[in-house]
C-alpha cells in the first residue's frame, strides 16, 4: 500500500453533500460560523420553556442532516439544537479532517458565538470523539453523550487499514498526513483526554460494532475521572444505536446531571441568532 494513499484517505474523507430530500421539516435558522474557516450549520429553536443548548457533532463522511430526529427530540425537551458540518466535510470549509486536533478548537469557537452558558455535546462516532477531546479543555461542555467514539486515532486507523498494509506503511502514512495537515496524531485521543474531563459523560456503544469495537468505549470509560455511564447496546453495530430504550437512558442521564445554573444561570437566554452567529 503506498503510504501516500493511506494519508490521503485519512485526511480527505468523502464529502457528503446535502440533498433536497434531507432538509429539515422542523423550523430552523441557517447559520454560518466563522471559526477561521466557515462552518455551515442549522440552529433549531425550542418552543418549550428553554433549558439550554445541545450541540450535535456528526460522524465521519456525514453531514448535519443526520441531526433531524435528534433535534426533534431535544427541542421538545426545551433545548435549542445547533448542528454544523465538521471541517472538510459537508458544506464546511477546511481541506483536511484531523479527527479532533483542530475540530475541538472549532467547537470552542462555535460556543464562543453561542454565548449561552453550559452546553450538552451530542456526538456520533467521529463527533463523539471530538466532543470528548473538547470536554477536557472547555468547562462549558457540562454533559457529553458519545455514541460509538474511538479511543485514539492510531488504534482506530490501524483497525480499519487494509489487511495487506504493513505497520511500517501505516506509520509512514501517518507521518505524511501529519506533515500535510500540520497536526500530531498521538494527541488525537479521547482516552488521553478522559482523566481531565469533569463533564458528565455517557458512552453508548454497540456490542457487535466491527468498525469501532466496543473496547474503544471501555477504554475511555475506565479512564474517565468524572461522572460517567457506559451503556452497551446488545447486538448493535456501529449504527442504529438510538433505540427507545437508549433514549430513555439518555433522558435519565441528562435529567440527573444537567445543572444549567452551574455556568451562566438557568434563566439566561442566548443572544439572537443575528448577534450570536454570522449569517449565511
Amino acid at each position: 500500500m503506498p503510504p501516500s494513499w493511506g494519508a490521503n484517505r485519512l485526511l480527505h474523507p468523502h464529502r457528503k453533500q446535502l440533498s433536497a430530500d434531507r432538509m429539515p421539516t422542523q423550523r430552523f435558522e441557517p447559520v454560518s460560523l466563522d471559526v477561521g474557516i466557515k462552518l455551515s450549520g442549522w440552529l433549531f429553536r425550542t418552543d418549550a420553556p428553554r433549558r439550554g443548548t445541545v450541540v450535535y457533532l456528526h460522524g465521519l463522511g456525514d453531514n448535519r442532516a443526520s441531526v433531524m430526529g435528534i433535534a426533534a427530540h431535544f427541542t421538545m425537551m426545551g433545548f435549542d439544537v445547533l448542528a454544523y458540518d465538521s471541517r472538510a466535510q459537508g458544506e464546511s470549509g477546511g481541506d483536511a479532517c484531523t479527527y479532533g486536533y483542530y475540530e475541538k478548537e472549532d467547537l470552542r469557537r462555535a460556543l464562543d458565538r453561542l454565548a449561552t452558558g453550559p452546553v450538552i455535546a451530542f456526538g456520533v462516532s467521529l463527533g463523539a470523539s471530538i466532543a470528548l477531546q473538547a470536554a477536557a479543555e472547555d468547562p462549558r461542555l457540562a454533559v457529553v453523550v458519545a455514541l460509538a467514539p474511538f479511543s485514539d486515532l492510531r488504534t482506530a486507523a490501524a483497525e480499519r487499514a487494509p489487511f495487506f498494509a504493513t505497520q511500517s506503511e501505516i506509520n509512514e502514512g501517518f507521518r505524511l498526513a501529519e506533515e500535510a495537515a500540520h497536526f500530531r496524531a498521538d494527541e488525537v485521543s479521547a482516552v488521553k483526554a478522559a482523566p481531565r474531563i469533569r463533564a458528565a459523560v455517557m458512552l453508548i456503544h454497540g456490542t457487535d460494532d466491527h468498525e469501532t469495537p466496543f473496547a474503544h468505549s471501555e477504554r475511555i470509560y475506565a479512564a474517565l475521572a468524572g461522572p460517567k455511564k457506559l451503556a452497551p447496546v446488545p447486538g448493535a453495530g456501529h449504527r442504529h444505536l438510538l433505540t427507545a430504550e437508549t433514549w430513555r437512558e439518555i433522558d435519565a442521564f441528562i435529567g440527573e446531571h444537567w445543572r444549567p445554573a452551574a455556568v451562566g444561570g438557568a434563566g439566561r437566554q442566548p443572544k439572537k441568532a443575528a448577534d450570536a452567529l454570522v449569517g449565511p
